[in-house]
């Protein structure tokens, strides 16, 4: 592999971001790109399907970077290092576990490179505008509908909000630069994969106007133009990339002791203005428990409040006793850690006769999916990072010897794909008392 950079001169820093499509391309921008002592040589590609191999184009990297910068396997880690004389690695993604993280650190330090992690100070973005950032101890954990809440009470109030998403850039990076979505047509303009209309499209049919890309420093100007409030809807257990007036980080008591064992996730926890502990309603009261302890343990200044999501579905009735296929969030799923979500909760409160397991029929990558994600069993993960990938998720659902579909991902799944059998959506929201109890949090701030 050859650098995509300019020549490099002895006294510049070379670097390497461990990155994932989102964060890393958010630091570089708003610090690499402009400090002429350092160089980054290349980026490297993890959990996201087809991003290495790729180039982050010129158009972005800067005119320091003529021919853009490579993007390269993280298999790859310790030669590349060796190869082009890295001095610094830097994590720049997120949801891991503290010791996986510590497993990269050990690899670029045996390699002979530093390792470097990125804080708040010389990553986060000032606004004009007030800024509400709602985040995650671990993804899955119910940041979008904390954020629909938000974007609710704001409203109430009388403020227009331009929600701010968290990058996905899956697809052609020179078109995703600053992208604006205000209707459903726009999710076919930018040719949105599942994961991006998981996140968008409840936020359009609510009527919030939606940013995102990858420049986000242009994205917030642009965002500012039309808002009166900010809202930074993170993602995974990523910070923030806008400094927030108040920082409100959801956490998950089906994996409790995952607010203080995954990066950045714990960052996020003890950044917290509030923390909302979710899903209460369906967790085990122990584990909710333990949440809270550690919550007070590492940040005693945190408001903290206990949310429930309860699930809802039209003509539930008909689940009782079906053989049914249960299709859940992705990402929550496999990076997550979650052998389950809404859709399983509301196969089993509804009376299902059997919930069928979706292995034997999987095809392609959602196939490698499951075996790379060994503890998913009991539902089907709803990947769909590019065109070739939803047409196999479509494959495996159409293939399933199943009565039902219950689909318990953010979208309507059956309007984007073919299913040749019945669905019925799941869909949960914040209960009605968490709701009023982000309010008068919100109401402090604005004042």
């Amino acid at each position: 592999m050859a650098s995509g950079s300019s020549p490099t001169t002895k006294s510049k820093i070379r670097v390497l971001i461990l990155g994932a499509a989102g964060r890393d391309f958010h630091d570089f921008n708003v610090f690499w790109r402009r400090d002429p002592r350092y160089e980054v040589v290349a980026f490297t590609a993890a959990q996201i399907p087809d991003i290495a191999g790729r180039v982050y184009p010129p158009e972005l990297a800067g005119e320091r970077y003529p021919n853009g910068i490579p993007i390269e396997p993280e298999e790859k880690l310790s030669d590349l290092i060796r190869e082009h004389n890295i001095d610094q690695v830097v994590m720049a993604y997120s949801d891991l576990a503290h010791e996986e993280v510590m497993h990269k650190a050990a690899i670029a330090n045996a390699a002979g490179a530093d390792f470097r992690m990125m804080g708040p100070k010389n990553t986060m973005l000032a606004s004009t505008k007030p800024v509400i950032a709602v985040c995650a101890v671990r993804t899955g954990c119910g940041k979008s509908q904390t954020s629909r809440a938000v974007t609710s009470v704001l409203k109430k109030m009388g403020k227009r909000v331009a929600a701010v998403r968290h990058p996905m850039p899956y697809g052609d990076l020179t078109k995703q630069i600053c992208q604006r979505f205000d209707s459903l047509d726009d999710l076919e303009t930018h040719h949105c994969t599942i994961e991006e209309r998981e996140e968008y499209e409840p936020h359009i049919r609510a009527g919030n106007v939606v940013f995102a890309g990858i420049d986000y420093e242009r994205i917030l100007h642009e965002a500012e133009k039309e808002a009166d409030v900010i809202l930074w809807d993170g993602g995974n257990n990523d910070m923030a990339f806008f400094k927030p007036n108040l920082y409100i980080v959801v956490a998950d008591p089906h994996r409790p002791g995952h607010e203080v064992r995954y990066y950045p996730g714990e960052t996020n926890a003890r950044m917290a203005d509030v923390v909302v502990i979710n899903k209460t309603g369906t967790a085990n009261p122990e584990d909710v428990k333990t949440v809270e302890q550690n919550i007070k343990r590492i940040n005693p200044r945190a408001k903290i409040i206990k949310a429930k999501s309860p699930v809802f579905v039209d003509n539930a009735e008909t689940i009782k006793g079906k053989r049914v296929l249960v299709v859940e969030d992705g990402p929550t799923l496999t990076h997550g850690d979650m052998k389950f979500g809404a859709g399983h909760i509301a196969a089993r409160d509804h009376g299902a006769g059997t919930i069928v397991d979706p292995r034997p029929y999987a095809v392609g990558t959602i196939k490698k999916t499951f075996e790379k994600y060994t503890h998913v069993t009991e539902v089907l993960p709803a990947m769909g990072y590019g065109k070739k990938q939803m047409k196999e998720l479509e494959q495996t659902i159409n293939a399933a010897d199943c009565d039902l579909v219950l689909v318990g991902t953010p979208i309507d799944l059956g309007a984007l794909l073919k299913l040749n059998k019945p669905y019925l959506r799941v869909t949960y929201e914040l209960d009605t008392a968490s709701v009023k109890a982000l309010q008068g949090e919100i109401e402090a701030v604005l004042k």
